[in-house]
Parts: structure tokens; C-alpha cells; sequence
């Protein structure tokens, strides 16, 4: 009997100590589980089971890797936006240049570090921020540097992915993502060692001279006609939109007009299609009431904002669109607006075009030859503007053009032609159909 109460004793006192332990075990396995989540909040590239296995099971880096380019010292850099939207400068590529290099693998213990190989790709990848799990790659390539064994010292290889496609340009926007990066990998039984170096790629393109202009005859019927004209339908990064707006009718009182730059981001096709509009720059361009026949000039230098070149469609998953948006008020607050795309696309700084023959023309950009896309930016119904309840004077007209005097006129609630009306900056709203003269 003693014995038994013994073992009795024994067996509780075990009992109390799986539990300690099986709690202890939980708490960690949910700390470790909560830092997992919130790592994939704040970067989703990282490989985080790597970080758990190392974490958990108290395994550190056992080596460091660095990946050197050729030619650094000599490579330009260009800046681009990281996801939460600070600027980097990373080494600037183009479309079939060589990027070759050199991995160097740094023992930080003594002893030796097995692995199951050592690699590295050349990785051009579009992340939809949407469908996190799932990385599109377009562009994907792999050189084995070692074969599965050990290293014992500090050992450096050399790689080379010769005259690469790089199709698109490196793009971060709100919806979307599309980078190229180089990752060196050693793999390894429990957790892979990974180093990633993120490129940039920019693509050129060539338009020959002949870029028609854009001129428009658009207003509201019987109200106001306005006659606007763009001296290019594409312009390049650093170029400079010249312009002009010309009032053919004005009874209306009008208190300023604005143009604004705006960038709509399209990702995603069907029920899964998300568009997102940002202001890249607005000017007014005019304040106070204009009289017929006046003529307000239009000049816009691009190189001091922010731009990329026109992307359409690109890989099937998103696009990039740029359209010069004429916002017009009247002495009521109401605005009306009128949106016009352009293309824009990037030029060859003259060192590079001297050495290139022909410049290479990316297939995502609108060609030379089909030219502009005819008609309005947008297709929809017609809007009404409403009634003015303004008891004010209309604007002096000609004699010859109408036999009304300064007596009170209310716009009549027709549909505008060729202009929308808008209760902010007209981002979001649809433009009905005019004709390019």
C-alpha cells in the first residue's frame, strides 16, 4: 500500500509536468505563429519558414552571401519606389544586356557548412498585392553554381545570364508590383540560405516624327463650346506639353480652369478587376471669367514628377494609363471635365542610342504605325447638367452670333457634349463620346 501511494504521487507530479510543458509548448508555437503573421503584414517576400525553423529549433545564419556585379563601380542607378513607397536606387539594366556577377559564400562559424547545392536565378516576377500567395513570374532563370557537398572555407563563384530578355519595365504601384531581382540560394536540409539583389529595367522606345496632334471641340449645348488642342499625342518622360484652350461660346460664368495629370493603375481582368487613379499634378491655367474668342495658352514640363512610360496590358495582369484631365468651374461650384490619354514612354539618353542601331520597341507600348487610339479616353452615357438657379447676367456676346441682351440665362439641363460633369477631380467618372478633329 505504501508503494502504491508512492506511484500514485509520482505519476501526479509527472502529470503536472507534461502539462507545464505542453502549455509552455503552446504559448511558444503562438508567438512564433503571431510573428509569422505579422512579418507577412510588414514584407511578404521574406521566407519566413525559414525564419520560424532558425527561430524555433535555435539555428542562426551559419554563413553570409554577397552578390557583387560586374561593372558596378561603372553602372547607372535609377530610383524606384519600394512597397511602402520610399525610394531605393538599385543598378539600372536594359532589354538583352548581360548581368553576370560573382556569389560570395562567408563561413561565420568554424567547421564546415553541408548543403544539397548552390544556385542563383535571374527573376522577373508581377506581384498582384490582391493574391499575395501567388507570384507571377515571366521571366525565370537558373545556373547551378556547386553541386550537394561541404564547404570548409570561404569560397566565391562567378555567374553570368547572357543578353537577357527583360520585356517590361520595373514598376511599383498601389495594386501591383513588377521587379527583377537576382537570388542566390544554398540549399540545405532544414532552412535554405537565400540572398536576393533587387535590378532595375527601364525600356526604351523610338517614335519617329510624325506625332499627330490632339484637338478637340467639346461644351455644353448652347452654353459654352470650348476648343482644346495638344501639340503631341505621345510625349516622352522629359518632354514639355504645349497646348492651347480656345472659347468659341461662353454664357456661362466661369471662375477658373485646371489641368491635371492623372495616372490610372488597371490590375486584375473580370470580377477581379481594380483600378486606382492618382493626381500626378494639377495646374490652373486660368482665373476668372474668359470672353469669347480668348485663347489660354498650355505648357506642362513632365520632367520634375514622378511618371513611367505607358503600360498596356501588361503579361495579361495590369496596366498604366496617363490621361491630361481639363477641369472647368463655374461661379456655382460646378465643375465639368473632359480626360484625353496620352502615351508617354521613355528615350534613350544619346550615349545609348549611339550605340544601339535600332532602339527597341516594346510590344506594350502603342506602335508608330497604328498611332493614337481615335475617339475619347473613356466611352458612357451622357450627362445632364443641371438647371442654374443664377440670377446673374450672361457674358457679352457678338452681335452677328446671337440677338439676346444682358439678360438672365439659365443652362438648360441637356447633355453636355464631350463634357462630364463632376463632383471632385472627375477620376472616376465616365466621358462620353467626340470627335478628334
Amino acid at each position: 500500500l505504501p508503494c502504491l501511494g508512492l506511484h500514485r504521487i509520482q505519476i501526479s507530479v509527472y502529470k503536472k509536468e507534461i502539462i507545464i510543458f505542453y502549455n509552455q509548448s503552446v504559448i511558444e508555437l503562438l508567438f512564433y505563429f503571431y510573428l509569422l503573421f505579422v512579418l507577412n503584414k510588414l514584407h511578404h517576400s521574406c521566407d519566413l519558414t525559414a525564419i520560424l525553423k532558425m527561430s524555433f529549433f535555435g539555428f542562426g545564419q551559419s554563413a553570409g552571401l554577397e552578390i557583387i556585379l560586374n561593372g558596378a563601380d561603372t553602372r547607372k542607378t535609377a530610383e524606384i519606389k519600394s512597397e511602402d513607397g520610399k525610394k531605393e536606387r538599385h543598378f539600372l539594366y536594359y532589354d538583352g544586356e548581360t548581368v553576370s556577377g560573382k556569389v560570395i559564400v562567408s563561413l561565420r562559424k568554424a567547421g564546415k557548412l553541408e548543403h544539397q547545392g548552390v544556385k542563383v536565378e535571374f527573376i522577373g516576377q508581377i506581384e498582384l498585392y490582391y493574391d499575395r500567395g501567388n507570384h507571377h513570374e515571366f521571366t525565370s532563370l537558373v545556373k547551378e553554381l556547386a553541386r550537394p557537398g561541404e564547404l570548409t572555407h570561404n569560397t566565391e563563384y562567378t555567374f553570368e545570364f547572357a543578353n537577357v530578355e527583360k520585356p517590361f519595365e520595373s514598376y511599383t504601384g498601389s495594386n501591383v508590383r513588377l521587379r527583377y531581382f537576382l537570388r542566390v540560394t544554398i540549399v540545405r536540409r532544414l532552412s535554405d540560405l537565400v540572398k536576393e539583389l533587387e535590378l532595375v529595367v527601364h525600356t526604351l522606345s523610338s517614335y519617329p516624327d510624325m506625332n499627330n496632334p490632339i484637338k478637340m471641340e467639346v461644351g455644353i449645348e448652347d452654353c459654352l463650346h470650348i476648343e482644346f488642342e495638344y501639340n503631341k499625342s505621345k510625349y516622352h518622360l522629359k518632354d514639355v506639353i504645349v497646348g492651347k484652350i480656345y472659347f468659341l461660346l461662353v454664357r456661362i460664368k466661369i471662375k477658373h480652369m485646371e489641368i491635371a495629370i492623372i495616372k490610372r493603375e488597371t490590375t486584375g481582368s473580370g470580377p477581379h478587376t481594380f483600378t486606382e487613379n492618382e493626381t500626378i499634378a494639377k495646374y490652373e491655367i486660368m482665373d476668372g471669367a474668359p470672353v469669347k474668342g480668348e485663347s489660354i495658352p498650355i505648357r506642362v514640363f513632365l520632367a520634375g514628377y514622378d511618371l513611367t512610360p505607358t503600360m498596356r496590358d501588361i503579361n495579361k495582369k495590369f496596366s498604366v494609363r496617363y490621361y491630361l484631365n481639363l477641369v472647368l468651374m463655374d461661379e456655382e461650384d460646378r465643375r465639368y471635365f473632359k480626360q484625353q490619354e496620352i502615351t508617354l514612354w521613355r528615350k534613350g539618353d544619346k550615349s545609348r542610342k549611339s550605340q544601339t542601331a535600332s532602339p527597341h520597341l516594346p510590344s506594350h507600348l502603342v506602335s508608330a504605325e497604328t498611332g493614337f487610339p481615335q475617339g475619347a479616353a473613356m466611352n458612357g452615357p451622357a450627362l445632364a447638367s443641371p438647371p442654374s438657379n443664377s440670377d446673374e447676367a450672361a457674358d457679352n456676346q457678338d452681335d452677328d452670333d446671337d440677338e439676346e441682351d444682358d439678360s438672365t440665362y439659365d443652362p438648360p439641363a441637356a447633355p453636355i457634349e464631350g463634357m462630364t460633369r463632376e463632383e471632385g477631380d472627375g477620376e472616376g467618372e465616365k466621358e462620353i463620346n467626340s470627335e478628334n478633329q
